[in-house]
């Protein structure tokens, strides 16, 4: 007996600028045999879990057979094309989201352009908080948006769960360990460059050997971990020479982690060519009304 067909939605009532994630819109379908999207692109993410059936899903040049349990990501700008079975055609579930803070999101779940797919067929969960951010936009109000990112966050933590969990917690001494192990050297330094941190420091937070992390870095990088940090305080500092006029110089340099305004206002110049200083005035001229 073929199921009857449906097709539900949910929109997000009101949408939050400042958010670092903003959810678009949840739903679900039983899709009808041989249903086909595309060849299209979309330009947001759009995240897709199958509760039964099976389809096939193409990008990137590859043809990926779904079934039950299974996820598949569409990223903004892709082209991608995806059709349910002739005989046993998918019922799957839904969110579509953007904001700054997505492609974060997306990577820390363990998806990515390489691999847009996961299998997570033994964890329950992940339908279920997709049928919680459809149903935070079907009773609105004005939490909605929060309460929808919110559910977003748990279901990223559960795909990085059930990944890990596949993994058969290997560590990270396996290829994708290294690539998680850089990733917490990266967090760790975008979210630590304002103090007066070392690499000593981060080492012994993240529980590993100076020399290997600083290979291991700089192995995936092309740069070391010290560089990376520099220049990273450096591009803030820029930033900020552009937007926060009312902060001098060395107000700036303490802002991104540099006490010794002298040392930022050389390695500015190694990184970008001119001062400080004349970064700035270059700036306000390029802004002055005409």
């Amino acid at each position: 007996m073929r199921r009857q067909d449906f097709y539900t939605v949910a929109s997000n009532p009101v949408m939050v600028p400042e958010a670092g994630t903003n959810v678009l819109f949840g739903g679900e379908s039983q899709t009808k045999p041989a249903h086909r999207l595309g060849p299209k692109v979309y330009d947001f993410y759009l995240m897709h879990v199958v509760l039964s059936g099976k389809g096939v899903f193409e990008c990137g040049g590859k043809r990926h057979e779904l079934q039950t349990g299974d996820t598949f990501l569409i990223e903004p700008e892709q082209l991608v094309s995806y059709e349910s079975d002739q005989a046993d055609p998918w019922r799957y579930r839904w969110v579509a989201f953007t904001g700054p803070e997505a492609p974060g999101l997306v990577a820390a779940a363990g998806l990515s352009t390489a691999q847009p797919v996961a299998d997570n067929a033994a964890n329950r969960r992940i339908p279920v908080l997709y049928n919680l951010i459809f149903n935070s936009f079907r009773l609105g109000g004005s939490s909605a948006p929060l309460k929808a990112a919110g559910y977003l966050h748990l279901l990223a933590a559960e795909y990085r769960e059930a990944a890990q969990q596949a993994a058969g917690n290997s560590g990270l001494e396996a290829a994708d360990g290294s690539e998680r192990l850089l990733q917490q050297v990266i967090h760790y330094l975008s979210t630590q460059y304002a103090h007066p941190v070392s690499i000593e420091q981060m080492s012994e937070s993240l529980g590993y050997n100076r020399a290997y992390l600083s290979r291991l870095f700089k192995r995936h990088t092309g740069v070391s971990p010290v560089t990376f940090l520099l220049k990273l305080r450096i591009d803030k500092a820029r930033q900020m020479l552009r937007e926060r006029d009312e902060l001098t110089i060395e107000q700036i340099a303490a802002s991104v982690g540099l006490q010794d305004s002298l040392y930022f206002s050389k390695q500015f110049r190694r990184f970008y060519g001119q001062s400080p200083t004349s970064y700035r005035e270059a700036m306000r001229s390029l802004n002055k009304p005409q």
